[in-house]
């Protein structure tokens, strides 16, 4: 399937290069078995050895542009934007439900109307990345458009929540909701999002999207799929105009960085323990408000419990786990530096930094600890959770200035991955708000999570209360290992 050949379409779906061409359907069939689970709070998220079979009908890719005419011109991206670690894709979705008031509408042609207006405010997402001297990115605003898949499943919302107690990270048969298109992938001259609409038989259907990251973070995200709702809405544009001004995190003239900055150390690789991707497991880890109120009871002193959040705690605990977890497979060794890197939001600094209202681009900072592994297993979860606490402290104004210039005087380098474990929160940037008019989502957040990264998602627990979600990959013996590590935290919180 080429992604060169494939047309234009404006808010009204006509090709505006040529005329309008026929959209032939591939149908594919894809049949999923996933094994029982045995504790779904805390343990992988599966049917209870069901399979899940259903056929996709997918129309060829497509083209959206701007409905309307958007300025040709070329904008640098910010010097925090195209750092090495943020040149990558990420992914996510929603799933909605049908409404009896909803079933007269079709999902993907108001979708699609919505998305092609949407970029007439966001027309930089419309464009290509390219290139220019010491591997800045630019974006030439050409109104390309961005991928879009229009799909039909045989299967209904409910039949993807049998798969537990509602719709939590890994999903079964995720590589048929969200379809990576041949040629759409590369960080440069690509379209910068990928966005496929699935029907589903109920009346509901997904939304599943994948951006470039260099062009915005999970906010900036959030900010232009709620702008696609609000105009899928009816409302005559987006109530929060985007805004550019990517040059206010540029780095300094001269750079003159602050701190030392070591979660972009250039350390030498180790021999990884991720092995082929058929021997990773992905299991999400569900931790309702008890289990986060034991372990701050259990395991942290009393001046810690009103101080330490929620996500000190977890990351703390999960840190420690999986530290113990990979040490069983010899990697790393007691003696070397393991690494927790977690993404901090530098928008509550957005007045000293002058970030306008609208801002879309990546402002967030990574807070590091650093710990021999060996140190970090023999220290308590209340010496974790308060090096996790510093760190997050260490992300002031001035810090966000001091990595832009550390990138720039680097060559603007990925984070230093050997040993490490990212941690994003995005409970808060606002995934279970995007309204299309159909409501709230069921589920909004990220679709994937690969080894090395996790993320915490807000969901519903067994009993229907609020919870964190936490989809972890891991190497088939470590994951075992990790969730006994947490079952075993648990109980001794509870003692």
């Amino acid at each position: 399937m080429e992604l060169l050949n494939a047309p234009i379409l404006t808010a009204d779906g006509e090709n505006s290069r040529r005329a309008p061409v026929a959209i032939t359907r591939q149908t594919v069939l894809h049949s999923c078995l996933v094994s029982e689970d045995d504790d779904e709070r805390h343990h992988p998220r599966t049917p209870r050895g069901m399979t899940l079979t259903f056929a996709v009908r997918r129309r060829a890719p497509v083209l959206i542009g701007p409905a309307s005419p958007t300025p040709t011109e070329t904008k640098r991206l910010s010097d925090v934007d195209d750092q090495g670690e943020l040149r990558s894709q990420v992914r996510g979705i929603f799933f909605y439900r049908g409404s009896s008031a909803g079933m007269a509408r079709d999902p993907v042609d108001i979708f699609r109307r919505a998305l092609s207006d949407a970029l007439v405010h966001y027309y930089p997402l419309a464009g290509r990345l390219r290139e220019v001297e010491d591997r800045k990115l630019v974006v030439d605003c050409t109104g390309q458009g961005v991928t879009f898949v229009e799909a039909d499943a045989d299967v209904r919302l409910a039949d993807l929540e049998a798969h537990g107690p509602g719709l939590v990270p890994p999903f079964p048969c995720i590589e048929e909701l969200g379809f990576e298109v041949d040629g759409s992938s590369g960080m440069l001259n690509c379209p910068l999002v990928l966005i496929q609409v699935t029907r589903l038989l109920c009346g509901g259907f997904t939304v599943w999207h994948r951006f470039n990251h260099t062009m915005c973070d999970a906010t900036g995200m959030i900010q232009f799929m709620n702008a696609v709702g609000e105009l899928a809405r009816g409302l005559p544009s987006p109530t929060v105009a985007p805004a550019w001004s990517r040059e206010l995190l540029d780095a300094r003239s001269p750079p003159m960085p602050a701190f030392p900055h070591r979660e972009y150390d250039d350390v030498p690789p180790t021999q990884t323990v991720a092995a082929a991707d058929d021997d990773m497991v992905r299991r999400a880890f569900v931790f309702g408000g008890s289990d986060v109120a034991a372990i701050k009871k259990g395991l942290l002193p009393p001046l810690l419990w009103d101080k330490a959040t929620s996500f000190d705690v977890l990351a703390a605990v999960l840190w420690r786990a999986r530290t113990a977890a990979l040490l069983g497979t010899r990697t790393p060794r007691p003696d070397e530096e393991a690494r927790l890197v977690t993404v901090v939001s530098v928008r509550r600094h957005s007045r000293a930094l002058g970030l306008p209202k609208g801002y879309y681009g990546f402002s967030c900072a990574y807070a590091i600890v650093v710990m021999a592994a060996g140190t970090l297993l023999s220290s308590s979860i209340a010496d974790v959770v308060k090096q996790v606490r510093v760190a997050k402290a260490s992300v002031t104004p001035e810090y966000v200035r001091s990595a832009a210039d550390h990138l720039v005087l680097r060559g603007r380098p990925p984070l230093a991955r050997t040993n490490m474990f990212l941690l994003s929160d995005l409970r808060h940037v606002g995934f279970n708000s995007v309204n299309m008019g159909w409501g709230e989502p069921v589920y909004g957040g990220p679709s994937h999570v690969k080894f090395g990264n996790a993320f915490f998602v807000a969901v519903k627990n067994s009993d229907g209360e609020d919870a964190v979600a936490v989809p972890v990959a891991l190497p088939r013996m470590a994951m075992d290992r990790f969730a006994s590590e947490i079952q075993s935290l648990l109980k001794k919180s509870q003692e």
